[in-house]
């Protein structure tokens, strides 16, 4: 909302110094309109990021305009689908930041829709844990890695630049989280996390 705001007034702006006095009252509109979208706007803020987190059939179309009418709004069917599209214009389509956790959750996610019968919500709370160590350790921790997969003390530079690839991946990292969480949540269950299948 913030960039929305900030690019409506630097284009009206922009023609301020063309038009001085009519764009006055052009800013005044755009506020007065930017007013007047702002719940639709925020809760197409809300639809895109619930689309993010796989929870899409849950709040869709529908349920945003049944939301916006309850709160005295009356928008057409379409008014949400634009408002999305204004939202992602303003962010340039870059809303996906990716980082290890977003895969904990994602595949957290994936474990309890396939019925996983393991206290999820545990292993959650342990996996923010463990990532807050592995950002600590980091640095040693894919050190010791590295030596280990190429089984000698001091990697060469080629071995350490194949090595990159292991150190980018989000995803392995992120199962590795979440299988070192569940063996401190539940030693017994842990193989029922490490060998659940894929679907």
């Amino acid at each position: 909302m913030i960039l929305h705001v900030e690019e409506l007034y630097k284009s009206s702006a922009e023609s301020l110094n063309v038009m001085e006095s009519s764009q006055v009252k052009s800013w005044g509109s755009l506020k007065a309109s930017l007013c007047d979208k702002f719940m639709l706007h925020m809760a197409s803020c809300i639809q895109i990021t619930s689309k993010l987190h796989f929870h899409s059939k849950i709040i869709n179309n529908q349920m945003v305009l049944q939301f916006l009418r309850s709160a005295g709004y009356s928008y057409k069917r379409e008014d949400p689908l634009r408002s999305e599209l204004t939202v992602l214009k303003t962010l340039n389509f870059r809303i996906n930041i990716h980082s290890p956790f977003a895969y904990v959750e994602m595949l957290l996610e994936v474990l309890e829709n396939n019925g996983c019968s393991l206290p999820l919500k545990d292993v959650h709370n342990m996996c923010v844990m463990v990532m807050d160590l592995v950002y600590l350790l980091r640095t040693p921790m894919y050190e010791a890695l590295l030596k280990a997969s190429v089984d000698v003390s001091t990697p060469t530079s080629l071995q350490r630049s194949k090595f990159l690839s292991v150190k980018e991946d989000q995803m392995f990292l992120g199962t590795g989280v979440i299988s070192a969480s569940t063996f401190i949540v539940n030693h017994d269950a842990w193989n029922q996390v490490t060998n659940h299948p894929k679907s």
